[in-house]
């Protein structure tokens, strides 16, 4: 009886060990604006493939290029395209960085809901973050003291709101940094005054997005490039991963159905969606 029992304990034992040496690992770093879209995939992928272990750290675009540089992550999601810098720093260390555009985003400028403005020209966005402007008398709205947000700079729609708006002039120091698309829209919606920026899936009931340069962020102003701060929304590889792999899978999931209902239901917009 006791060697029926103990064959069936080395049995059990056998089976556990080869489940966690079979069980795959992908760990996914980066950006804190392509983070709902990379939960939302993991999560599929977590009925779809059990034996898979996906963790995602949202820490912002420019720690997922140097996770990816540094070996320290399968996948670096960025809500920009990578540097020249980090592309030379990749290549110094025998990494091949291969973006995957999954998904098109907007950068959203947006205020408090009780803001009468509505709409603003790129120059006078440009004018709050330099400090030309520092009032919202200025533009016709109430006299307050606007208080200007913007992301940290690891941030890649930092990046992209540098290159869209401040055309190389610096921010004025009063303004305001914080480190996520979440705590951006948090500030915005308890500040009467304040002024910010958010991917186009963070706008919600809480904030209001201004039209800017006469063009309303929408799912088709943003596929069509008319809304003038959209963007697309990468995955970066090591190389382009194995055909059939998990990576591969991941970094392609965006070309399903379901991928494009999971981008969808997060607020951004799917390439397919012409």
């Amino acid at each position: 009886m006791k060697s029926i029992t103990v064959k069936i304990l080395i049995t059990f034992a056998l089976l556990v060990s080869t489940n966690v040496i079979a069980q795959e690992k992908l760990h996914i770093e980066g950006s804190t604006t392509v983070g709902p879209v990379a939960d939302g995939f993991a999560e599929a992928f977590k009925s779809m493939y059990p034996d898979t272990a996906i963790t995602v750290n949202k820490s912002g675009s420019g720690t997922g290029a140097t996770a990816l540089i540094d070996g320290r992550c399968d996948i670096a999601t960025m809500s920009r395209f990578m540097k020249d810098t980090e592309f030379k720093d990749a290549v110094a260390k025998g990494v091949f960085p291969v973006a995957h555009a999954i998904a098109m985003d907007g950068i959203c400028v947006v205020v408090h809901p009780s803001n009468p403005i509505n709409a603003l020209t790129t120059e006078q966005v440009r004018d709050i973050y330099i400090g030309k402007i520092t009032n919202w008398k200025q533009l016709g709205g109430p006299d307050t003291q606007i208080v200007v947000i913007s992301r940290d700079t690891e941030s890649g729609t930092y990046d992209t709101f540098e290159t869209f708006i401040m055309k190389s002039q610096k921010m004025a120091s009063n303004v305001e940094y914080v480190n996520s698309n979440p705590q951006m829209f948090a500030r915005v919606q308890s500040t009467s005054g304040a002024v910010g920026y958010v991917g186009f899936g963070f706008v919600k009931t809480g904030v209001k997005a201004l039209t800017v340069n006469g063009v309303k962020p929408s799912v088709q102003t943003i596929i069509s490039g008319q809304y003038s701060l959209s963007r697309p929304l990468y995955m970066f590889t090591n190389g382009y991963p194995k055909l059939g792999s998990m990576t591969h899978k991941f970094v392609t999931f965006h070309l399903t159905e379901k991928g494009q209902e999971v981008i969808e239901d997060k607020g951004f917009v799917a390439l397919t969606n012409y």
